[in-house]
């Protein structure tokens, strides 16, 4: 997979298994950042439209989509908008005729930014034909065409199907597997978005890596990631929602601190601000970094059926995405304790500190934070899919007395309830400190 070179200077990043966080622990070789990097691609109050079928509509990439965004730049004020539709195609479906649904379900939003992921259902599955590509190739250029007509500023992401799973499990749909027509239509997406000058995300071939890497550490629960072999559980779309904020350029380093214990200086803290350090017994300082991690420790805590952990196990989303590493050098042979805020993070060597350790996938206050922040986007997700697909869309034709008002109401909630999702994510000052363990 592409890595974000340009970004990250040349020194090695590692991440281990172990126990501290339900197999999940990070020894991360502290790689420095700089801070000059390639440009996020979305802009300060930007509207997202994320359109697509009933895989956008399970509202899990997109919503951890939303989580890093809010999380790692919580100053862009940028709104998302979750259009996916079961079993849409280029052409509509259960939502409606495709000029229908771009009219209602995007253009409305007056979005800056929309994002579209369609193919699953084109393919027909068992009974796929040519004419199916034709239609395909043909309705997705109308619905660029349309969009741009309407919006001529829109930035728009293709994205590349995420995979049929052809890799837990045997073939049965193709000769060659269901998944090669969607890669077929992934080929043609790309050429497109290259001819057009438009983004590009391929939201396939990440996922099958991953999955074939599961599926060799553990073929039962590999199975468990995609478990219809259509629509992705958390580990799916974790990976998914990797490669679209890959395609962005999204920054993969929460912040990143080196503090010397020896003479009491720091000596790198990008994304962070260190006050107050005291270099002494007990040696401690107050730092304030300018983002939350995606919250791992905590998600992988709900992991019920451990496929989050393999998915993450079997994927390079940790270096990719969720990098915080803290490193302090200076220190005796011997084993310390971390405690953030009084509570205790783990007990690190000498070696491990001088290597860094990660923070972002450990219980800190942080990822905690990070979890309000997620609570937050769930409720915000669930109020405008209720306002949308319970009101709007099958009570919009009746002209009911006090329909208006009601969706007026709604979007109003939505509204403060993206105001508290914004003001959680905010990051706050935390007392970090080292001391020697008994």
């Amino acid at each position: 997979m592409r890595r974000q070179a340009a970004i990250l200077k040349t020194v090695a990043f590692r991440t281990f298994i172990g126990v501290a966080v339900c197999g999940l622990a990070s020894l991360a070789g502290l790689s420095g950042f700089s801070p000059a990097a390639v440009p996020f691609a979305l802009h300060p109050s930007d509207t997202v439209v994320f359109y697509g079928d009933s895989i956008t509509d399970q509202r899990m990439y997109t919503m951890l989509t939303e989580l890093f965004v809010v999380t790692r730049y919580p100053k862009l004020n940028v709104n998302f908008v979750h259009s996916g539709w079961g079993g849409d195609r280029v052409t509509g479906g259960g939502g409606g005729p495709i000029d229908t649904r771009l009219e209602r379900d995007v253009i409305a939003y007056h979005p800056t930014v929309m994002t579209i992921m369609l193919g699953m259902n084109d393919g027909n599955y068992a009974n796929h034909t040519a004419a199916d590509d034709t239609t395909y190739f043909d309705g997705y250029k109308h619905i660029i065409n349309s969009v741009q007509s309407a919006i001529p500023a829109l930035r728009l992401t293709l994205i590349e199907p995420s995979p049929y799973d052809d890799v837990t499990r045997p073939f049965i749909l193709q000769p060659d597997g269901y998944n090669a027509v969607l890669r077929k239509y992934g080929d043609w997406i790309r050429n497109y978005a290259a001819e057009k000058n438009l983004g590009f995300a391929d939201l396939n071939t990440g996922v099958v890596a991953m999955l074939r890497r599961a599926n060799a550490e553990d073929p039962a629960v590999a199975q468990k990631i995609v478990p219809d072999r259509v629509h992705p559980a958390w580990g799916g779309h974790l990976i998914m929602a990797e490669q679209l904020l890959k395609a962005w350029q999204a920054r993969p380093v929460v912040s990143a601190v080196t503090i010397d214990a020896a003479r009491g200086k720091v000596v790198e803290a990008d994304f962070a601000k260190i006050t107050d350090l005291h270099n002494g017994v007990p040696f401690l300082w107050t730092e304030t970094d300018e983002a939350l991690p995606l919250p791992f420790a905590n998600l992988l805590a709900n992991d019920k059926d451990h496929s989050l952990n393999l998915a993450i196990k079997s994927s390079d989303v940790t270096e990719a995405l969720n990098r915080q590493p803290l490193r302090v050098i200076g220190l005796a042979d011997g084993k310390y304790k971390l405690t953030i805020d009084g509570a205790p993070v783990g007990t690190f060597s000498q070696a491990e500190f001088e290597q860094g350790i990660n923070l972002a996938v450990l219980d800190t206050p942080m990822s905690r934070q990070a979890m309000e922040v997620r609570d937050w986007t769930q409720k915000r997700l669930d109020v405008h899919q209720q306002e949308w697909r319970t009101f709007r869309v099958p009570l919009g034709s009746l002209a009911l007395q006090h329909l208006d008002e009601t969706l007026k109401d709604m979007n109003a909630i939505d509204a403060e309830i993206a105001s508290r999702q914004r003001a959680a994510a905010q990051p706050l000052a935390h007392v970090y400190q080292v001391t020697q363990a008994q």
